[in-house]
């Protein structure tokens, strides 16, 4: 039987609307913190001879397969994306030294989705990872974190989401000479108002508010109807 020109237009969108009737289902992805193990840790710019410490990591886990390895407690900005930060196996080997020396060290913090699997690294102004201490408090992250020149210290709060960091003032006159570990105590949040303290070592305490608008944040496929 010949089916007229005219027939054949709607004849193929009814068997595309078919086909996207029976199209399979997104797939579900599995994202989990594996078991904690420990390692040994020594703070970047450590004297030498400063004994060996231990930290606690965890491999990241996407679909049964391990895509990194990190450190430290989770948090969840979403009731799908948390943060967490990773940690790097670095190669601490002078050249020509032999057997290679490797040393465990924490590294930036990873924004994953749980519905896509997806993991993003997150750029912090100002984050340096052997001093700075990130507190999150929804997509916020507040630290101290030394400038360019290495002479100051600058109380940082980051956005997920927005580059430029929402405070970013000088707290302290700061050197970095037989400095490890972190620069300021942990920072401490407050809800109402919103505002933080960060109090670096040695140094008083001073508080900021944070004045932000709604969250940056844009999660990859959220079709979620709930308000």
């Amino acid at each position: 039987m010949q089916i007229p020109r005219s027939a054949v237009a709607p004849l193929l969108l009814f068997f595309l609307a078919a086909a996207a009737g029976f199209a399979a289902p997104a797939k579900t992805h599995t994202v989990l913190l594996g078991a904690a193990r420990k390692v040994g840790y020594a703070p970047a710019g450590a004297a030498a001879g400063t004994e060996m410490s231990t930290l606690k990591v965890r491999p990241l886990i996407v679909d049964g397969r391990q895509r990194d390895w990190t450190v430290g407690e989770a948090h969840d900005v979403t009731d799908r994306s948390f943060t967490v930060r990773r940690v790097l196996r670095v190669n601490d080997s002078l050249p020509g030294e032999t057997p290679m020396r490797w040393s465990w060290q924490p590294g930036p913090w990873l924004l994953v989705d749980r519905a896509t699997g997806h993991i993003a690294p997150l750029h912090l102004a100002d984050f340096d990872a052997a001093v700075s201490e990130a507190v999150w408090y929804r997509d916020y992250a507040a630290y101290c974190g030394p400038t360019a020149t290495g002479k100051t210290l600058d109380a940082v709060v980051a956005q997920i989401g927005v580059r430029k960091a929402v405070v970013l003032r000088e707290l302290a006159k700061w050197s970095p000479t037989g400095q490890a570990g972190p620069a300021c105590a942990p920072a401490r949040w407050q809800r109402q108002p919103m505002r933080v303290t960060f109090q670096p070592v040695g140094g008083a305490a001073v508080s900021f508010e944070v004045v932000g608008g709604a969250s940056a944040l844009i999660e990859d496929g959220d079709n979620s109807d709930e308000p």
